[in-house]
């Protein structure tokens, strides 16, 4: 006996299923633009061009060095 989620025909397993194919697409997609990002990143880098903006520890000294803004020493 089937248990039917909506007026559709469509059991809650197949409707899991949809749920689980889409959410696994969609991640797949997240993947692939990433990947592409990071090999763009790395052909910058190549190429000389490397990131201009600060990230992690720079970025942090660089916060630390400046006062915050609107405070005058």
């Amino acid at each position: 006996m089937t248990h039917l989620a909506g007026t559709d025909g469509m059991t809650k397993q197949d409707e899991q299923d949809r749920i689980k194919d889409a959410r696994a697409a969609r991640l797949s997609e997240q993947l692939r633009a990433n990947l592409q990002r990071r090999k763009a990143q790395a052909r910058a880098r190549r190429d000389g061009e490397a990131d201009e903006r600060p990230e992690g520890i720079a970025l942090a000294e660089g916060a630390a060095a400046k006062p915050p803004a609107g405070v005058e020493d």
